[in-house]
């Protein structure tokens, strides 16, 4: 019996999921969610096999809640996003289903995951995550704090800094890591508001109170928080860009 968890914040998409999903008698639906919060509760609690999982929902969004997981389950995606969105998963062999959804395409998917049933799930969403074009930048970014879910507005952060294969989020309420690299979380967010000073750092602009010159090409960037962080020579072109120095 596979497992499986319908996580959509519209009812009636889940509830047609649930009907097409009674013609297979190896499944079990063990909880249905509105949001990626829910789902995030749900998949810790019940470890599925499978998930249909919304893109676009309130609170905590479906690649949001995919990132927070160390171990994803295997996911066939629910969407309305346009084909050319859909591009950045689809060539991972994560398949997806656009509403408004048809049996047959269902099936379709069903069947494809049946096949791939034996595959590690990280091993497909991992690459896709990465790959993901985003409509807008993000004016959030969300965290796993001790086993729970935490919403970090970008207002909110006074820089943050590369740490091995996470980044380190610092906020006036603390600090907080997030698996990602500085990488990711610079093309999601606006550039006019964050800058990448060094390979190592990615400020926002309204943080900044000066900048020093420190050895060789190198400067030090001090921010209103109070802390120092180094300013590489393609960091400081970038600054002198941006604020038109």
């Amino acid at each position: 019996m596979y497992k499986v968890i319908l996580i959509d914040d519209e009812p009636l998409a889940r509830q047609l999921l649930k009907t097409f999903l009674q013609a297979h008698s190896q499944f079990e639906v063990v909880a249905e969610c509105a949001d990626g919060f829910e789902g995030f509760k749900a998949i810790q609690e019940h470890s599925p096999d499978l998930i249909f999982l919304d893109v676009q929902m309130p609170r905590v969004s479906g690649f949001e809640m995919l990132e927070l997981l160390d171990k994803p389950p295997s996911v066939i995606f629910t969407t309305a996003f346009d084909e050319y969105a859909l591009k950045a998963f689809e060539a991972h062999a994560v398949d997806y289903l656009l509403k408004p959804i048809g049996r047959e395409r269902f099936e379709t998917a069903l069947q494809k995951w049946l096949k791939q049933a034996t595959q590690k799930p990280a091993q497909a969403i991992a690459p896709m995550l990465e790959g993901i074009v985003y409509e807008g930048y993000q004016h959030r970014i969300v965290v796993k704090d001790n086993g729970t879910i935490r919403i970090i507005p970008a207002q909110d952060i006074l820089y943050l800094e590369a740490n091995d294969d996470y980044v380190k989020i610092f906020t006036k309420d603390g600090n907080y890591l997030k698996k990602s690299t500085l990488s990711q979380l610079e093309q999601s967010l606006d550039p006019e508001q964050f800058v990448r000073v060094h390979r190592s750092y990615l400020v926002p602009v309204s943080q900044l109170n000066r900048i020093e010159p420190y050895e060789k090409e190198s400067h030090i960037a001090l921010l209103h928080c109070g802390s120092k962080v180094m300013v590489s020579k393609s960091g400081m072109s970038k600054l002198k860009q941006l604020l038109g120095w």
